[in-house]
């Protein structure tokens, strides 16, 4: 098998043994002697997503799904395992490795936005693609902008946008630099309904038209229906992971 089919096969998101705990505060008059009380987050995940797929990660609050999508982000450390993002190993980088490699990879999309305040939408949007050196920044963002219909907002700073047109930037953000990995954390855990219906929509059309990889964490058990596989955690663990059961007509 030649290099190229090789690559066409291998994981793009290898979680190996994932495991995540955290030490909780001594109560007082507790003395030094006393075995410190642990928080396990995460215990034993093993998890592989391919190039192109689309993952839903669902549970109930507290299961773990976000710090899963951290980790595998390396936006946190884990407490024992591995994640290998596109072959790298992203606990053997220091902090400003993982970055580099989050630059080159990955686009993520926030709940809360994450848009910086002194910026335009277009300076948000460019914000990326002006650290990776890309030249033409600003065409290229004022076209991603134009793409998720906000071409008269583009000198907009986001206190002076809605929350669905500050979400739009974040995904214009996440996609302007041709992520081959895309993570969602409740994108759209701020927005109404209709908003956030809105928002999805433009999501899975952008992800469709760049055939990014999407892994996005969410509570909504439909929106879950429209990724490729859902992985179902539950008190840190995985429950399920399966293909999502066809909708009746």
């Amino acid at each position: 098998m030649n290099l190229a089919m090789n690559s066409a096969v291998n994981p793009i998101v290898d979680v190996r043994g994932l495991s995540k705990v955290v030490a909780l505060a001594r109560q007082p008059g507790q003395g030094a002697s006393v075995t410190e009380r642990q928080l396990v987050i995460l215990q034993d995940i093993e998890l592989s997503v391919m190039p192109g797929a689309s993952v839903a990660i669902v549970g109930a609050s507290g299961s773990g799904k976000s710090t899963l999508l951290g980790l595998m982000a390396g936006l946190d450390t884990p407490t024992a395992g591995s994640v290998e993002l596109a072959g790298t190993d992203l606990f053997a980088l220091d902090e400003d490795g993982r970055a580099a490699l989050r630059a080159r990879l990955l686009g993520f999309v926030f709940q809360s936005f994450q848009l910086l305040p002194a910026l335009t939408a277009l300076e948000n949007v460019m914000l990326p693609l002006e650290l990776a050196g890309v030249t033409g920044a600003a065409e290229q963002a004022r076209a991603m902008l134009q793409r998720v219909g906000l071409d008269q907002r583009l000198g907009h700073y986001p206190k002076y946008l809605s929350g669905g047109e500050q979400q739009r930037v974040a995904l214009a953000r996440a996609f302007v630099v041709k992520p081959k990995l895309l993570m969602a954390d409740e994108p759209t855990g701020n927005l109404d309904a209709a908003t956030g219906a809105g928002v999805i929509d433009l999501l899975f059309e952008l992800n469709a038209e760049s055939g990014t990889t999407l892994i996005m964490v969410t509570h909504d058990e439909v929106l879950a229906t429209r990724c490729g596989r859902i992985v179902r955690l539950a008190a840190g663990r995985i429950q399920a992971d399966a293909e999502p059961a066809p909708v009746e007509a």
